[in-house]
This record gives structure tokens, sequence and C-alpha cells, in this order.
């Protein structure tokens, strides 16, 4: 019994490091076709489909996380006579974690499993083969131009989840609580750093990174058959938000 325990986890672990190992591989060989002249006309097209059909549901996220976040706060800082710190609280809860991290758990829904359902429906349909027969590279062909499209667009996309999550605060603080428009926006003059969006810029792109490569990985390795392109994109969001809350970690220890 201990035995078979044991082989199960050895094999559930040796699947994993093989399947890092693969994924390494794939970013490295990408890596190496960014040496070539990018196709402008595709990576605006991937971004015109993953970015903006994305930020409406970026918008109605972070403007209610902006809500809550104003809404959690103001009554104790108000208790404590702190009430001209809220805007600068919301600012840097926002700007630091709250807008990147978001950005890229939706975009990982939205963006990350379209990426996989559509290189996966491809190489269902043997449009992958096609190309590798036609000598054309899937990797520069596919992944290029969508892994450049997403490290554009989610960094964007934060930029406008911040100003309308800060937005948002602004709302409840002056029409709910009572605080002045001054008020709010002092504290952010004086509380927060221009340091505390780009830093989550920068984590954006890290995030844009991660799912863009991770959907054409999994959608190019996805089983054959309709059911093997659910459950490739299924995979592709899990691993995502996974990797997206552990780079997250490790980058804000690294730039805060």
């Amino acid at each position: 019994m201990l035995l078979r325990i044991l082989s199960t986890i050895g094999a559930f672990v040796l699947r994993r490091f093989e399947e890092l190992g693969t994924i390494v591989l794939l970013y490295g060989e990408t890596l190496r076709a960014l040496r070539h002249k990018p196709r402008l006309r595709h990576i605006l097209a991937q971004m015109s489909h993953l970015g903006v059909d994305s930020l409406m549901i970026v918008s109605l996220t972070l403007l209610f996380t902006g809500v809550v976040i104003s809404l959690q706060t103001a009554d104790v800082l108000i208790r404590f006579g702190a009430q001209g710190t809220l805007g600068g609280i919301v600012t840097i809860a926002i700007g630091r974690e709250l807008g990147p991290v978001l950005v890229a758990v939706v975009c990982a829904g939205r963006v990350g499993s379209a990426i996989t359902a559509e290189i996966a429906t491809m190489k269902v349909t043997e449009q992958i083969d096609a190309l590798r027969v036609m000598a054309v590279s899937p990797v520069d062909y596919l992944l290029v131009p969508r892994m450049l499209a997403c490290m554009i667009v989610v960094p964007i996309l934060t930029v406008f989840g911040d100003v309308i999550g800060v937005f948002g605060g602004w709302l409840i603080a002056v029409f709910y609580k009572g605080l002045t428009t001054y008020s709010y926006m002092n504290s952010i003059h004086i509380f927060a750093d221009l340091f505390d969006m780009t830093g989550g810029v920068i984590k954006a792109i890290f995030f844009g990174n991660v799912i863009a490569v991770l959907g054409c990985y999994y959608g190019l390795h996805c089983p054959d058959g309709a059911e093997g392109v659910g459950r490739a994109t299924t995979k592709t969001v899990v691993a995502s938000i996974i990797v997206i809350f552990l780079l997250n970690a490790v980058l804000t220890f690294l730039l805060y």
C-alpha cells in the first residue's frame, strides 16, 4: 500500500518536471525566434483580438475592486481620524498588487483560454502539421506574435484598470462617505509614488509573457479530440493563475 502511494506521488512529480522542462525548451525556442523580424500585422491583430475584447471585463473588475477597498477601509480610517489617507491607500493597493494581479487573472481566463482553444483546434485539425510541412515554424508563426501582443496588452490593461480602480474608490469616498475630492486626491499625491504604478506595470509584462507561453504550450500539446481541447483550456487557466500568484510573490519581494 505504501509502495503504491509513493509510486503514484513519484509518477506525478516526474510528470510535472517533464512538463516544466518542455515549457522551458519551448520558451527558449521562442526567444530564439525573436531574432527574426516580427510580423507586425499579426501582432496588431492579436493585440486587437486579445486586448480590446478584454477591456470591458477588466474595467468592471477593477471598478468594483476600488469600490470594495474604499468601502472596507473608509469607516476604519474615519474612526481614527485618518480619512485623509484613503486615496493613497486605495492607489497603492491597486497599483502595486490588485491591479496587475486581477488583470492577469482575468486575462488568464479570457486571453489564455482563447489562445489555447485556437491553437488546440489547429492541432486537432492538423493545421499545425500543415505549417511544418510548408517549412513554417509554429513557434515563429503562432507563439511569437501572441507573446509580444500579451506583453504589450496586459500592461496597457493594467494601467487602464488602475485608473478605473482609483476612480471607483473616489466614487465611494466622495459620494458615500462624505470626503472631499481634494482630500482624496491630495492623499494620493502625498502617500503614493510613481513606482507604485510602474512596479505593477513591470509585473504585468511578466504576467502577459506567462499567459501567452502557457496558452500556446497547452494548445500545442493538446490531446486529440474535442474533449482534449476543453481539457487543455482548463489546464491553461489553472496553471496560469498558479504561476501568476507565485511570480507575483517573487516580483513583489524583488521590486519592493
